[in-house]
């Protein structure tokens, strides 16, 4: 897959491109909404004999518009968008630097600059795609804005069977941020996972008989809420069953030293990796975050903590 980044005004023109089937949006989690809109693009790719595209932008839109002052938590930073989007047989990922200046261009302006000039011959968008300053443009004024220059598709709400919830990064984000990590599998197709680099902590849990590998993010993933989960973490390409607290440690810590840290502690394990990557997939909650009296209390509450996770995996039969 070839990726461009494209910054407006750009100076692409018809011709510098193949014929291109593309899909168009966001895309942060790349859930199986987003993957029937690309695959759909992909196989009229394939029947014509075209190209297949995906359009993204970076940062997310509502950075640039004011709506997050503070940034945005991503289920997929833009690294593991890319990824994710290469294994679904994608020829062209055009990654469209949204500024200001780019988000006020007007839907006729956006369709002729970002669709007609990259030699575009169809597109697909989800039903509730938007486009061009305030919004303006849609799938269902699209037609008007192609004038016949190229075709479209549109990907109706694609929902979970058993309640009928539209798959959206906004459901996913909700389960995530109600620590209800379980239940974003069967809208990512996949586990949820976050990447970080394993840093030197207070070793703390050393001390207490659970070391714990430190994570530093590296990128501005969504955390799931303070307390204790079963998870996954792999590390030099092998993965690992194991337990994350993400908190403040409140036993040992005055609020006024709150720190929130993700620590992970892997069954049977002792290698040093400090410096290396890691990638954490999350699998069940156990507990909240909760602040002990007693260093003992917290200890027995770990050992707890541990005989869960190792029924979970005993059950999942991937117990190591």
């Amino acid at each position: 897959m070839k990726t461009i980044t494209v910054h407006h005004p750009h100076s692409f023109k018809p011709g510098d491109f193949p014929p291109l089937a593309i899909a168009l949006g966001y895309f942060d989690g790349i859930h199986l909404g987003h993957q029937k809109v690309i695959k759909t693009a992909r196989g009229i790719a394939e029947k014509n004999g075209w190209k297949s595209a995906v359009m993204t932008f970076e940062p997310h839109p509502s950075i640039v518009l004011g709506k997050k002052k503070d940034g945005i938590e991503l289920i997929t930073p833009l690294e593991d968008k890319i990824k994710l989007i290469e294994k679904l047989g994608v020829d062209y990922l055009f990654v469209v630097r949204f500024t200001s200046r780019f988000a006020s261009l007007l839907p006729q302006q956006f369709v002729d600059q970002y669709l007609a000039a990259l030699g575009v011959k169809h597109v697909v968008a989800g039903f509730d795609y938007t486009y061009g300053k305030f919004g303006k443009g849609n799938m269902e004024n699209l037609p008007e804005y192609a004038n016949g220059r190229f075709g479209i598709t549109v990907i109706e709400k694609l929902a979970l069977e058993n309640t009928g919830e539209k798959v959206s990064s906004t459901l996913i984000r909700s389960k995530i941020r109600e620590g209800k990590v379980g239940e974003v599998k069967p809208l990512l197709g996949r586990d949820y996972e976050i990447k970080g680099i394993v840093v030197h902590g207070e070793k703390r849990g050393r001390q207490l008989g659970f070391p714990t590998a430190n994570l530093q993010l590296t990128a501005p993933y969504m955390l799931p809420p303070n307390g204790v989960y079963i998870v996954q973490m792999k590390v030099a390409d092998t993965w690992h069953n194991g337990l994350c607290s993400v908190g403040y440690n409140p036993t040992f810590k005055n609020p006024e030293e709150y720190e929130k840290t993700t620590e992970v502690y892997l069954l049977d394990f002792s290698d040093t990796i400090y410096g290396e990557e890691a990638v954490v997939k999350w699998l069940a909650r156990i507990r909240e975050e909760k602040k002990f009296a007693r260093v003992e209390d917290l200890i027995e509450e770990m050992k707890r903590d541990e005989t869960a996770a190792r029924r979970y995996f005993e059950k999942q039969g991937t117990a190591t």
